[in-house]
Order: structure tokens, then C-alpha cells, then sequence
């Protein structure tokens, strides 16, 4: 036998010899199972406190982005604005806006705003489409109820009615304050004119005095945001009163949460309206629905983001 062929043979047979596979003992396993845990145990706790710590950052900018979208709506609302009701003027109107269940009117105010292609007008075979300037009655409401699907905070809803334009292209409106005129646009259930012709008053009392028709209304308040703090005055040690400016006033009367109020001044000797807005939200309300862990606290106030405007409406139209 030549060496080539006695090292085939031997090769031959190793691979033929059995082999032996006594596997993991018991010992082995629970020592592999509990470097496991050691190993494995704080990498999830890292990724956990992670994953809360980027969903607590998410409802911080959201809730920034929220009270700040909304801060500017009500903005560009209060620029149209021709009378501003400061707290007096609220309370003296109050029965005459929509019931809101757990809500109460925050900021109310006429407006004047453009109506598009509201006017008609018929030339032979042509007719044109003009348009027009209306008034309108509009108020914010903050809302704080456990009613799904809205938080555990508060919320603002805003309602409007506006005039109707009359025009002699138009037809009758049955529901209108004048049934005998002709509108092209419909004044809105329960809108009624303002009447300035009142002798022997001011301009606040005659605003204050602004009565509904008997017609019950058909808009609804409209939720603008919600996660609006909801947080007692007693939480934070806030007066909103000592918020206002020396000319102006809080509002509503007896203010008891301030994620939401105003101070106002109906009438200023420039004869316009100005209105401080006041506006807090609450991200906490978005990771949990345990009300006792969204209430304000300075040792969480970041997750409370504030906004603060003052906008001047328009001149009160031929009249003081």
C-alpha cells in the first residue's frame, strides 16, 4: 500500500466514525438565559423610555402647533371685528346666543366681512355677480365636559350668524326679520339687525340691548382645537384680572379656568375695540385620560405651551 492510498483509507474511515453531539447541559442554558436578561433587559428599558420620551415630545409640538394655528385664526376673526363685548356686554347678551352644554361665551364680537358674488345684477342677456359686506355675529366658547371624543381638557367652539343681502334679483326669505324684502342671500336663523337708532343711549348700551329673532337657530358651535388647559385658577396661582391691562377687562365674569379668556375694551376714543386673547394648551391631556394627571403644575409647564395676542378691530361704522 502506497502512502497516497493509506492516507485515503484513513480519511475514509474518520468520516465514517460516529460522532458524539452531547448538546447544552442545564447549567449551560440558565447561564446563556440569564446573560440573556442581563443583557437584554436594559437595552428594552432604553428603548421604552425612548419611545415615551419622543411621544411626550410629539404631544409637546403638537399641541405648540395647535395653540398656535388657532391663536392666529382668532386673530384674522378679531381684524373684522366692529364691537368687541367686554364682560358686561357678554352677560347682557348671554341668553340671547345658543345654550352650550358645559361651555360658557369667552370672546363675542360683531364682524364685517365680504360676501362673494352675493349681489345680481341682470342687464339684457348678461348678469353679473358683485360682491358685498355683511355683519356678523360670531362667539367663542370653552368647553370643559368628559363627552367623547373630545379630551379629558377643554375645548373652544366658535359660533356665527350673518345678515342676508338684499337685492331685487333676489326672492323672499320666510325665516328672515323681513319677510317682505328680497335677499339673494338668506340671513341665518335667528340673525337679527342691529338697531343704532335707539335715542338717549350709548353705543354700548344699544349693542348690549341686541335681541335674536324668534327663529330657534340652525348653525351649531363648531370645534376650533381641542386639549385646551382646563386647569383651575387655584392650580396655578393665576389671576387672570391681573393679566389685563389697567383700561381693560377679563373676560368672562367670574373666570375659574385659564386656558382660555380675554380682556377687552368695547370702545376706545379712537372708536375701535381691542381684545387681549389669552390661550393655553394641554399636551398632557393627550398621553393620558386620568384627570388627575393633566392638571397644571409649574413643574410640568411644558407641556402647557401659552399664546398671547392683542388685535384692534375696525372702526365702529358711522357711529360712537
Amino acid at each position: 500500500m502506497n502512502v497516497l492510498q493509506w492516507l485515503l483509507k484513513k480519511q475514509f474511515n474518520y468520516f465514517h466514525k460516529p460522532q458524539k453531539n452531547h448538546g447544552f447541559t442545564l447549567i449551560e442554558l440558565l447561564v446563556a438565559m440569564l446573560l440573556a436578561v442581563l443583557v437584554i433587559t436594559p437595552l428594552m428599558g432604553v428603548m421604552i423610555s425612548m419611545l415615551e420620551t419622543d411621544r411626550r415630545e410629539q404631544a409637546k409640538a403638537n399641541s405648540e402647533q395647535e395653540i398656535q394655528a388657532a391663536t392666529d385664526y382668532i386673530a384674522r376673526d378679531l381684524q373684522q371685528a366692529i364691537y368687541i363685548y367686554d364682560a358686561t356686554g357678554v352677560d347682557a347678551i348671554k341668553s340671547q346666543l345658543p345654550t352650550v352644554t358645559n361651555g360658557i361665551p369667552v370672546l363675542v364680537f360683531w364682524k364685517r366681512e365680504i360676501s362673494k358674488d352675493a349681489v345680481v345684477t341682470k342687464l339684457k342677456d348678461k348678469t353679473f355677480y358683485d360682491d358685498s359686506f355683511v355683519n356678523s355675529l360670531v362667539a367663542y366658547y370653552l368647553i370643559q365636559d368628559k363627552a367623547k371624543p373630545w379630551s379629558k381638557a377643554a375645548r373652544i367652539a366658535r359660533f356665527q350668524i350673518k345678515d342676508g343681502v338684499l337685492n331685487k334679483n333676489g326672492s323672499k326669505c320666510t325665516k328672515a326679520y323681513d319677510t317682505t324684502s328680497i335677499f339673494t342671500q338668506c340671513p341665518d336663523d335667528g340673525f337679527q339687525v342691529l338697531n343704532l337708532s335707539q335715542k338717549d343711549k350709548t353705543l354700548a348700551e344699544k349693542m348690549n340691548s341686541w335681541t335674536k329673532t324668534s327663529q330657534a337657530y340652525t348653525q351649531k358651535p363648531i370645534v376650533l382645537i381641542d386639549f385646551v388647559d382646563q386647569s383651575a385658577t387655584t392650580n396655578n396661582k393665576e389671576v387672570p384680572s391681573a393679566s389685563c391691562p389697567s383700561n381693560m377687562v377679563v373676560v368672562p365674569t367670574g373666570i375659574t379656568m385659564t386656558g382660555f379668556y380675554a380682556c377687552v375694551t368695547s370702545l376706545t376714543e379712537e372708536n375701535r375695540s381691542i381684545a387681549e386673547i389669552y390661550l393655553r394648551g394641554n399636551a398632557l391631556a393627550r398621553l393620558t385620560d386620568d384627570e388627575s394627571k393633566i392638571i397644571y403644575s409649574k413643574a410640568q409647564n411644558v407641556y402647557f405651551p401659552t399664546t398671547k395676542i392683542r388685535v384692534e378691530g375696525r372702526s365702529f361704522i358711522f357711529s360712537k
